[in-house]
């Protein structure tokens, strides 16, 4: 496995991190495939209190508290359900995000979270009160670094100018090249260290029949998936070629991982030979690269 920085931060994360959310609780598998992605060299876990209502969170904890010195846990802040569970509104607020750690922190069993992410943003925020809620938990130890999963580049923009943020999530894969036009240059300039999600495209470029999706027809889902699968083969997998895609333009993929199958080989994508220059330009050839039409 290799290792990557966390922008300015100490924190030092296995490239392919493990996206939690599709582990459910209950489940005696899902500690056997959190602790054998240890075992892969996998050290980065990305859980929210969203997921499962805290419920994913409370068996991340529990699956990996004897291992929770030589991992790294991620989480995340900001939907809060409603009182009677029918769905969940965005809040922001210092006072939640404050308050929204302890039971996190009660839910993971443990006592700091390596890095807090608000989960999601809006230009319309307080942004100045969200950013000063992070500094804060920084300051008394709760947590050791923070940052945003956002997509909307006016949202990313305000967090650079004002804050200290390490990291920001947002998805990137073959189909959805929208990062590209003004983030990822920008987070690379300002050392903030892009970790991406959805490199599958949903399974699109894999297995999942075509469909329209983001800003692409079906029949350019359907070119693009052809070429993921016309560059594999005996030396990577489909889903090793769309995730080595992704590595070779940003430095860390989370993946949604499901099942033993899916942990070894996704796991084992960086050992696979790097992608051509003229494997990744076929590649990008095979789908348009589309931009943002909102939040810009």
């Amino acid at each position: 496995m290799q290792y990557q920085l966390l922008g300015k931060s100490e924190l030092k994360a296995s490239v392919i991190g493990f996206g939690c959310m599709s582990l459910k609780p209950g489940q005696p598998e899902s500690s056997i495939l959190l602790h054998r992605a240890i075992e892969l060299g996998i050290n980065f876990f990305d859980t929210a209190d969203l997921y499962d209502k805290g419920a994913n969170e409370e068996m991340v904890g529990a699956a990996l508290k004897a291992k929770r010195k030589t991992i790294l846990l991620a989480s995340k802040v900001g939907n809060q359900w409603r009182a009677d569970g029918s769905g969940w509104d965005w809040n922001a607020r210092k006072e939640y995000i404050l308050s929204s750690i302890d039971k996190s922190l009660q839910r993971l069993q443990t006592d700091y979270i390596d890095l807090y992410q608000l989960h999601g943003g809006m230009i319309t925020d307080n942004i100045d009160e969200a950013i000063e809620a992070f500094e804060s938990l920084k300051q008394q130890g709760k947590i050791r670094a923070y940052g945003i999963s956002s997509i909307r580049p006016n949202v990313i923009r305000e967090y650079i100018k004002r804050s200290s943020i390490d990291t920001v999530m947002m998805q990137y894969s073959l189909l959805d090249r929208r990062p590209e036009e003004e983030c990822l240059g920008l987070l690379k300039e300002h050392d903030i260290t892009v970790l991406s999600r959805g490199a599958l495209a949903q399974g699109l470029l894999i297995d999942k029949p075509a469909k329209d999706y983001l800003g692409h027809s079906a029949a350019e889902v359907k070119k693009a998936a052809e070429k993921v699968h016309g560059l594999s083969g005996a030396v990577r997998s489909a889903a090793q070629t769309a995730l080595s895609f992704v590595l070779q333009q940003v430095p860390v993929a989370i993946a949604g991982i499901r099942t033993m199958e899916q942990l070894e080989e996704l796991a084992t994508t960086i050992n696979k030979p790097r992608l051509t220059e003229r494997e990744m330009q076929e590649l990008k050839n095979s789908a348009p690269a589309l931009t943002y039409q909102d939040h810009r």
